[in-house]
Parts: C-alpha cells; sequence; structure tokens
C-alpha cells in the first residue's frame, strides 16, 4: 500500500509533465487508480475496460499455449523425428522437447506484437496527451494467433504499425474505430507479403539450415490441400477437432476455442448471437456447395474450385479458422454490431461469405477476416436499418391506437 501511494503521490506530482500519461499506463498496469466519478453515475460495476480485455486474454490463454506445443509437434512430425500423436493427450505431443521449439518461435511473436505495438500507442499518449489506452491488450495478444508462425519479425513489426496508426488511431483511438485492428494487421500482411501468407507450407524451425531435407519442409496446410483437391495423409477428424494439424498459431484447436467461447459467454463478454449465427452462416453456405453445386452436378472434379466446394458442410468449421474468427475476431464489442437483429444478420453474414471466398479464391484458401473486415464497414448500417425498423413498427402500434 506504501509502494502505491508513493507512486501515485509522484504521479500528482508530474501531473503536467508530456510523459505522465506513459506513467499512468505503467502504473495502473497493477494498481487501481485512485479516482473516482465526480458526476452522476447511472451504473456501479467492477469491471471496466481493462477486466473487460484481461478476460479476453484469459480465454486466449490455452489457445496459446496450445499452439505452442503445436509448433515443436509438427516441427518434429514433418522432420520425421516423431510419430504421429495419438489424441489430444498423446505421448508425443505434450513433450517438453515441442515446448522448447514452439516457445522459442512464438514467444518472440508475442513480444513483438505487444512491444511495437505499445510502442505506438505510448507515442500517440503523450502527442496527443491523453491516458493510454487499454484496447491494444487484447489486439497484441490475437495477432500472434493469427499469423503464420514463420513471419519475419520485421514484417509483423511493420504490419502491427500500420495497423494500430491506420486501424484504430486515426479513427480517435480505442472505441472509435471502425475496423477490427487485429484483423487490419493480417489484411496488411496478407496484400504487401502474400507469399508469406499463402499456406502452401508446413513450418520446420531451421529450415533454411536444412537445405539437404527438402522433404522435411514440403506439405500444405489443410486447407491449401483440399484446394488442390487433395487430402493431406494421415490426419483424421478428431486431428482436426483437437488441433493435431499445421496452421496459425491459435486457430487449429477447435475444442479449446470452444472452451473460451463458453467462457466469453459465461462472463458475458462475447455475444453468442454473433458466434452463433457465424456457424450458421458458414453451415449454409458450406451446404449450398455439397448439394446445390457438386451434389445436382453442376461441376466436376476438373475443376479447381472443386476441393473445397466437395468438403462435408460440417468439416468447413474444423478445417479453417472460421471458428477463432466467430469467437475472437467478429465479437468485438467496437466494430460488430450493437443491436440483437443486427448481431444475427452480421454474423449469419459474416459465415456466409467467410466460406464463399475460402472456395472461389484457391490460391489463398482461408476468407474469415476478409468477411469480418467488410462486414466491420457496413455494421453500422445493419444498426440503421434495424433501429428504423423498429420505429416504424412502433409508429404503427401508435396510429393503430390513436384510430
Amino acid at each position: 500500500m506504501g509502494l502505491k501511494q508513493n507512486l501515485h503521490n509522484f504521479k500528482v506530482k508530474n501531473q503536467d509533465k508530456k510523459w505522465i500519461p506513459a506513467f499512468n499506463a505503467l502504473f495502473t498496469f497493477l494498481y487501481t487508480p485512485n479516482e473516482t466519478t465526480h458526476g452522476g453515475t447511472h451504473i456501479k460495476a467492477a469491471d471496466d475496460l481493462k477486466r473487460t480485455m484481461n478476460t479476453v486474454i484469459i480465454a486466449l490463454i490455452p489457445c496459446l499455449i496450445f499452439g505452442i506445443f503445436n509448433a515443436g509437434y509438427q516441427h518434429y512430425l514433418a522432420l520425421g523425428e516423431i510419430e504421429a500423436s495419438n489424441g489430444f493427450l498423446g505421448s508425443t505431443f505434450w513433450t517438453l522437447d515441442n515446448l522448447i521449439i514452439g516457445a522459442w518461435t512464438v514467444l518472440p511473436l508475442v513480444a513483438v506484437s505487444y512491444g511495437v505495438g505499445l510502442a505506438v500507442e505510448f507515442v500517440f499518449a503523450v502527442i496527443k496527451g491523453h491516458e493510454v489506452e487499454e484496447g491494444y491488450l487484447v489486439t497484441g495478444m490475437l495477432v500472434p494467433l493469427i499469423v503464420p508462425i514463420d513471419i519475419p519479425l520485421w514484417m509483423l513489426s511493420v504490419a502491427v504499425i500500420f495497423g494500430v496508426v491506420i486501424g484504430k488511431e486515426v479513427f480517435g483511438g480505442t472505441g472509435m474505430n471502425i475496423l477490427n485492428p487485429a484483423l487490419t494487421i493480417r489484411a496488411f500482411l496478407f496484400f504487401a507479403y502474400p507469399t508469406w501468407m499463402s499456406g502452401d507450407k508446413v513450418w520446420v524451425h531451421g529450415a533454411v539450415e536444412r537445405a539437404g531435407t527438402p522433404d522435411a519442409i514440403s506439405g500444405e496446410t489443410l486447407l491449401g490441400a483440399y484446394a488442390q483437391n487433395t487430402e493431406l495423409a494421415g490426419i483424421g477428424y478428431w486431428d482436426m477437432f483437437w488441433g493435431l494439424i499445421p496452421g496459425s498459431v491459435g486457430e487449429t484447436s477447435k475444442f479449446l476455442i470452444i472452451i473460451g467461447a463458453l467462457f466469453l459467454i459465461f462472463t458475458k463478454i462475447g455475444s453468442w448471437r454473433i458466434m452463433l449465427s457465424t456457424v450458421i452462416g458458414a453451415l449454409v453456405m458450406g451446404l449450398i456447395f455439397e448439394y446445390g453445386v457438386v451434389g445436382t452436378g453442376l461441376i466436376d472434379e476438373s475443376s479447381k474450385f472443386y476441393g473445397l466446394m466437395s468438403v462435408p458442410f460440417w468439416q468447413h468449421l474444423i478445417i479453417g479458422s472460421i471458428l477463432f474468427g466467430a469467437v475472437y475476431m467478429a465479437t468485438d464489442p467496437v466494430t460488430a454490431s450493437q443491436t440483437n437483429k443486427g448481431k444475427w444478420i452480421y454474423g449469419f453474414l459474416i459465415g456466409f461469405i467467410s466460406i464463399m471466398i475460402r472456395v472461389f479464391n484457391p490460391a489463398y484458401p482461408e476468407g474469415v477476416f476478409l468477411a469480418i473486415l467488410l462486414m466491420n464497414v457496413f455494421a453500422p448500417t445493419i444498426d440503421h436499418y434495424v433501429v428504423q425498423g423498429n420505429v416504424k413498427r412502433r409508429l404503427k402500434r401508435l396510429k393503430v391506437k390513436a384510430a
């Protein structure tokens, strides 16, 4: 308590300094600020922006830990140095070797994401003279989970700067942005460095030094294989569900994503309407392709679109990042629809468009991030028409009663 009071006194003494916003951010990282609302308040609650962000981070930590182990597992599996794990709790997955290789590669992504992103936040806070906003706490954790594990750190740094400045700060900061900052960062990487985002290779640590073993780094991710109308040998449906597959760090384990979704719904942080409607939209589009196009013979196996069109409709949920996007990206309270009916429309269109982009873009068969960014732009329009519809219905009721 004495340390907290001394820090508070230091803050008060230097409150007119230009660098004080940066100090305040560090001060309130572990301590609750000694400030109370001076005006009249309508709602008193224990949660605030920082606690809300920390709740989402807690939901993401299992995906991060699993992704670290999976990185090491995919490394040794691609080199043929271990056998495929026999299930989620297999003896060849949760090993110290996998942890070391995975941590050596994944943790630098986390460090760069937070280091560069928070540095930009601090710079803008000092220049504009406002407090450092906690909005990047979740974005900093999301970014390492949605990028390829072998992305060069300098590329990630450039993308983070672009995403924070263009995706958030130019709109006025946290709560004012219309685009999800994490997805803005991924979009920048996709368009600026497409060869690094294609997912056509299985990552192997030290692959450059292993020039004598080219077969060790060949092979595609699941979506890339299906887009080429091939299958990855030895990978079953349960492997896809548990996450024992190559892919971005946090997107592979559908089991842990579902656990995170239940946690966010229980804590009332994430919207179950958006999550459920996104899944429904994806399943509907998958059904249209499987039975409406392939099932009726409108397309044959010679088409470049046949591979992903012929995938069982439900399998679209476990071979890509649609679930991760539905739980952690689409539910962003700032960029998503705010009305209940709007959330159903918003989520359904995300799922529907995601599978459409996935199928019709075989060069890069993952469309969830583009679909979410597109619907981020249209979310205010959806809410506008929902509200206007409610207004018109109420006016009709008034006219009926007046008559």
